[in-house]
């Protein structure tokens, strides 16, 4: 016997910690999901708190303020007239009277969803399975669920799954599969990743035919330290077939007609029981794909976007040497805040090229960002006469002198000083401590040199040409001494590359890298280089996760080691 509800997607995004804020975002959302006249509203897993909490999760203030963030939230909505909506929202839980035992975390903390309807909390359910590899720690910070849930609304049972249990085989699929809900809904926290090949498409649909009843995911949006999360909520029908998509990294209410049948279950919680049988049409979206660089480039422009902003600053500062990679992230973060809100900083030493002031002058004028100079010839010389210092010394106080000159400046002034190298500069310790690896934030951290390259002449076809040609296709150089380029000290970027993507990514030993080709010493060199230089990339500041493989909380090793395979 079928029925129809209208189900409304939240596609939005959380700030970490800030449960007012969330609050009134998940009030407004609910109430024009009612006012599009939806019977479900489904929002991204731990909304209320924000996502991921890491070690937030073990304060009991925290977990307390969050219980009843949701009891308000339920309150508001029905007091906005809308207590006949159904919303399911994620947020921070605890196991009721549980004692703190060795191996479980302190507090048995929850990543848990409610169930809301007319101002009362009517059913949760707590995430099954705790993914525990890449970014994620959720088995250190959260106790398992046990127990499935299927709640009757409009006399259509509607499972629940929370992100990671979908993608396991067995558990909670199991489960579902056995109660045959009508719906499921799939509150997610899944942060972007590029070449994933749509991998949640392909899973969400997999999770529909098995179960046999369509399929809600709902994800969030907007960037979280070193994270960022793109949406893509996505709707399939019981056959798998993509009945809606949001688009990529904008926030939406996705408003969906979902023919179903009825009463297929045993529920543990009834809503209602009268069926919806006929609901007037809406309007049928299926957003595109983006294609991949515009999609790093969205990742790039919201992780920066949100971490200037999320941590109260209003402006941002770099240095832009005339290269590829200042410019680059500078157009990135023009991109993200706006022009007024970005300041160029050029600092010439003896060494600089002419073109390197007029390319970044170029890059300035073309983006509309507040430009200056500060030399620092003088400074670099009492450093190095009061000091004695010269060779690799001498080269690297001027990059100290840039890095002391650009934190002075946002001590001064407020700005976050964006640092500027690349992934591939930061694999072989092709950085300077405390130099050109000062910074508040570096958004291209996760992009190899090549990627750098070709994200630029991307940039660049989108409307007016921002980052100079000369910048693009001159030789990098750090400009340290006289006529200094990148390859006197490192293989070229296009052969590097593909050595680091196969060992930094992709976890090859120095015997795969010979098998596949590379040069036995090339290899044994670019490995050295890359496990020496652990101890920089520690020091080195956040930056957007966009690969399979980031450094930092993606890729964890050791920093003394002597395993050079």
């Amino acid at each position: 016997m079928g029925s129809q509800l209208r189900v409304a997607l939240a596609q939005v995004n959380p700030t970490v910690g800030a449960l007012k804020l969330n609050s009134d975002l998940i009030v407004e959302r609910s109430l024009a999901a009612y006012a599009s006249q939806a019977h479900l509203v489904v929002f991204p897993e731990m909304v209320v708190t924000g996502y991921p909490v890491e070690d937030l999760a073990l304060r009991a203030s925290f977990r307390s303020a969050s219980k009843s963030m949701v009891a308000d939230i339920a309150r508001r909505i029905a007091d906005g007239g809308a207590g006949e909506l159904t919303v399911f929202l994620g947020y921070l839980d605890e196991v009721a009277g549980s004692t703190n035992r060795l191996g479980q975390p302190h507090g048995a903390p929850q990543n848990a969803l409610a169930v809301i309807h007319q101002g009362e909390i009517k059913a949760s359910y707590a995430k099954h399975h705790l993914p525990n590899y890449g970014v994620f720690d959720e088995f250190r910070n959260f106790v398992p669920g046990d127990s499935s849930l299927v709640v009757r609304i409009h006399g259509i049972d509607v499972g629940v799954a929370i992100c990671e249990d979908i993608w396991q085989e067995g558990g909670t699929v199991a489960a579902l599969v056995n109660r045959k809900p009508g719906l499921v809904i799939v509150p997610n926290g899944s942060p972007y990743e590029r070449n994933k090949d749509d991998l949640r498409l392909a899973l969400v649909q997999k999770r529909a035919k098995q179960i046999g009843a369509p399929l809600a995911y709902v994800n969030m949006t907007g960037g979280q330290d070193d994270l960022v999360f793109d949406g893509d909520t996505i709707v399939v029908d019981g056959a798998g077939n993509l009945l809606a998509r949001a688009e990529q990294f904008n926030d939406q209410l996705l408003i969906v007609n979902l023919d179903l049948d009825a009463v297929t279950s045993t529920p543990d919680v009834v809503i209602s029981q009268d069926r919806i049988e006929a609901l007037p049409p809406t309007e049928s979206t299926i957003a595109p794909r983006l294609e991949d660089e515009a999609e790093i480039w969205q990742a790039l422009v919201v992780g920066l976007r949100d971490y200037v902003l999320k941590n109260g600053f209003a402006k941002v500062a770099l240095g832009v040497s005339g290269g590829i990679d200042s410019a680059l992230v500078a157009a990135i973060a023009t991109d993200a805040l706006g022009a007024k809100n970005v300041l160029g900083i050029a600092l010439p030493s003896k060494y600089s090229s002419d073109h390197s002031l007029s390319d970044a002058q170029a890059l300035a004028k073309n983006l509309g960002i507040e430009f200056r100079t500060v030399r620092i010839e003088e400074m670099v010389e009492s450093f190095i006469v009061n000091l004695t210092l010269n060779g690799l010394a001498e080269e690297n106080v001027q990059a100290r002198v840039r890095g002391t000159t650009l934190m002075g400046i946002s001590n001064q002034e407020g700005h976050l000083i964006l640092a500027t190298g690349n992934k591939s500069e930061l694999a072989v310790g092709y950085s300077t401590l405390y130099g050109d690896a000062v910074g508040g934030f570096a958004p291209i951290k996760d992009i190899y040199k090549t990627d750098v390259w070709a994200l630029a002449r991307w940039r660049n076809t989108q409307g007016s040409v921002v980052i100079p040609v000369n910048s693009i296709d001159k030789e990098p150089s750090a400009e340290l001494r006289p006529g200094q380029k990148d390859s006197d000290s490192l293989p070229e970027y296009s052969l590097l590359d593909q050595i680091l993507l196969r060992y930094v990514d992709g976890d090859a030993s120095s015997a795969d890298l010979v098998a596949a080709g590379f040069d036995a010493g090339l290899v044994a060199r670019v490995i050295s280089l890359v496990d020496k230089a652990e101890y920089k990339r520690r020091q080195y500041p956040p930056g957007t996760k966009v690969s399979s493989r980031a450094f930092g909380k993606d890729r964890r090793l050791p920093i003394t080691s002597s395993w050079r395979e």
